[in-house]
């Protein structure tokens, strides 16, 4: 193993406090908790990609990342009225 498959791994471990937050919190700050998540989740798909020697992997984490992005804003969109405290 290398330095890439450690650090995504420990990153893919960190997704499990996250997800158990976003579970549990308000909407806002699981909107939040889900935001981050997402940023660790990216940043692990591209370090495996290159772990694993395979090129063609990293487009699908960068491609996480701006679906992401924008699910969440189509989210706050349709949800604003709810999301206000």
């Amino acid at each position: 193993m290398n330095a890439f498959l450690w650090a995504g791994t420990a990153l893919v471990a960190l997704e499990v406090p996250l997800l158990v937050f976003v579970a549990r919190a308000p909407r806002l700050d699981a909107l939040v908790g889900l935001e981050a998540s997402a940023t660790v989740f990216t940043l692990a798909l591209v370090l495996l990609a290159q772990g694993f020697h395979r090129w063609g992997y990293t487009v699908l984490g960068l491609v996480a990342a701006v679906l992401t992005f924008a699910g969440s804003m189509v989210f706050v969109r349709f949800f604003e009225h709810e999301l206000d405290p």
